[in-house]
């Protein structure tokens, strides 16, 4: 009895996450309530809130389901030493692309993502979570883009926090327009290629760590001048250029 029970609170979950993919996608996250979702899955409120806390839980449990075995690949990878990150890197990315071309439900949930989720009070938490996980995902391709500078695949000065994040903005942008368009072109096929030209502009010119100092000195002359009294603001710009001037 306790097991069959189990298995129909598992089966009850599924449903709630597959009605929230609809009613996400169709209505908007901002636009959706919980009690939408459980009319979508035939089941009452009450049993939403059995499983889910709140409409941020169900939507990231939503998530979760479709992009855990890529966030998993990822992590694992992260953490091993490999004789060639750039392939590591590349096999990881096109994974993530044919999932993408070929799962229905990652479809539906990346289209929930990317276009769904309106920015409003609402829904703060989840684009909380979501802002955590990307930096889990960015600190993850940064470890690999380490261990390339390691083995002389890139140049020692290269930025990999940077890189990381470039690589990152190019996969999800081609992920964001195919889903947006999945008639543009075959995303399977063409994913090699993508990929490929990506990896090949980071080794022939990636980011360098000397570009990332002169951005964090004109950061800090940007501060200097928004806490100078007006009529300083040149002087304080001087300070923040010259350290000397300081003294």
């Amino acid at each position: 009895m306790a097991r069959r029970t189990k298995e129909a609170a598992a089966i009850t979950r599924e449903q709630l996450l597959d009605a929230a993919e609809r009613v996400f996608r169709e209505r908007g996250v901002a636009g959706s309530s919980l009690a939408q979702v459980a009319a979508e899955a035939g089941v009452t409120r009450g049993a939403v809130y059995w499983h889910f806390r709140d409409k941020s839980d169900l939507y990231a449990a939503m998530c979760e389901r479709a992009t855990l075995p890529l966030e998993t690949m990822l992590e694992g990878a992260a953490t091993t030493l490999h004789a060639d990150p750039l392939a590591t890197l590349r096999e990881l990315a096109l994974a993530a692309l044919a999932r993408l071309a070929c799962d229905a439900r990652a479809q539906a949930v990346f289209d929930v993502m990317f276009h769904k989720t309106e920015r409003t009070a609402d829904v703060a938490p989840i684009a909380e979570r979501g802002r955590r996980d990307r930096g889990d995902c960015l600190l993850h391709v940064e470890r690999v883009l380490a261990q390339a500078v390691d083995k002389r695949q890139l140049p020692p000065d290269t930025d990999t926090a940077l890189a990381a994040r470039a690589l990152h903005a190019y996969i999800e942008g081609i992920m964001d327009q195919w889903v947006l368009d999945p008639a543009a072109f075959d995303l399977r096929a063409a994913a090699p290629a993508l990929i490929d030209a990506m990896l090949a502009g980071l080794r022939a010119a990636p980011p360098r760590v000397a570009a990332a100092a002169v951005r964090a000195t004109a950061r800090k002359r940007a501060v200097a001048q928004r806490h100078a009294p007006p009529n300083d603001a040149g002087a304080a710009a001087m300070r923040a250029k010259d350290p000397a001037a300081k003294a």
